[in-house]
């Protein structure tokens, strides 16, 4: 979860050149035309930009870590229709927001979030030593979200090694996942072989901050038999289940 501005937080929607939709397409395998229509959808969407920027600035932080794709997380939603989708790591909820928000259009599905919480050590954020996704005094883990997107949200807070074998063992399938928790080789394998089980062909599996993990995403993958691919070649990595 890179750091981004409150001020590209509500910009964000007219910056074309952040999005990917040839990743998006390599993921669902859709044509391009509806991947960029889903993507649209969400680029064009400003309250709900504005409404995650203005919560951003009201716990007075001009930044926050969160991850910078998530246009193309809603189109995922958007196009693949999945019944449950479930990430480990919220924070401030900008994910959840847009996976939210894609479960809402579709008319149908389920967000399942785990976090562990890592709160602010005082009154003001301290680069030096505050975790960039610390939450800020009086915030709680997806306190960005609008509250309109509540609905059915399942939030759950604890440590994922207790947490999403509990979840993964509630549910049918799992659709989409995404690990943006600890980002250790260890940690992000767990979690991936926690919920492969359910996780049916052409479900996706993804992982943020990949240069952290050491490969886990990649050695899954080619487990799978099939590759992972990258946003804009860079950290936040996925693949499609064969």
């Amino acid at each position: 979860m890179p750091p981004l501005r409150t001020s590209q937080a509500a910009t964000a929607s007219t910056d074309r050149d952040r999005v990917d939709p040839g990743w998006v397409r390599k993921l669902t395998g859709r044509p391009l035309p509806e991947v960029r229509a889903a993507m649209k959808e969400a680029q064009d969407d400003r309250v709900l930009a504005e409404a995650i920027a203005s919560a951003h600035a009201s716990a007075g932080r001009d930044f926050y870590a969160q991850v910078r794709a998530p246009f193309e997380l809603y189109a995922l939603a958007r196009l693949l229709r999945p019944a449950h989708i479930v990430e480990v790591g919220v924070s401030s909820g900008v994910s959840s927001a847009y996976f939210l928000k894609a479960l809402s259009k579709n008319g149908e599905g389920h967000l399942h979030s785990i976090d562990l919480p890592t709160k602010q050590k005082g009154p003001r954020f301290s680069e030096g030593e505050d975790s960039p996704v610390a939450l800020p005094p009086g915030r709680a883990s997806g306190w960005a979200v609008p509250s309109d997107l509540r609905g059915g949200w399942d939030l759950r807070l604890g440590p994922s090694q207790e947490l999403l074998p509990k979840l993964v063992g509630e549910l049918d399938e799992v659709g989409i996942f995404l690990h943006d928790s600890l980002h250790t080789f260890a940690h992000a394998t767990f979690e991936l072989a926690c919920v492969d089980p359910k996780v049916p062909a052409g479900g996706v599996l993804l992982a943020d901050n990949t240069e952290w993990l050491e490969g886990a995403l990649d050695r899954f993958a080619e487990a799978k038999g099939t590759r992972t691919y990258y946003r804009r070649g860079m950290d936040l990595g996925g693949f499609r289940k064969p």
